[in-house]
């Protein structure tokens, strides 16, 4: 799923860069599930090898 062109999480409207965002500025992974409830740990999981994968790719690419 795509939100204004940036991956979502399934069956949400929350980007990946969302959940990034908050973890990064300090939010735990328990803060954000709190927050939303329609995530789950799997889902931020997901969120944070999404980003590794996309800066490995970069990295390869150089």
């Amino acid at each position: 799923d795509k939100r204004f062109g940036k991956p979502c999480i399934k069956s949400t409207r929350i980007t990946v860069y969302d959940v990034l965002n908050w973890l990064a500025n300090g939010m735990t992974k328990e803060g954000v599930m709190s927050d939303f409830e329609e995530l789950n740990e799997e889902m931020i999981n997901a969120c944070l090898a999404f980003a590794a994968d996309k800066e490995y790719k970069l990295e390869i690419a150089s």
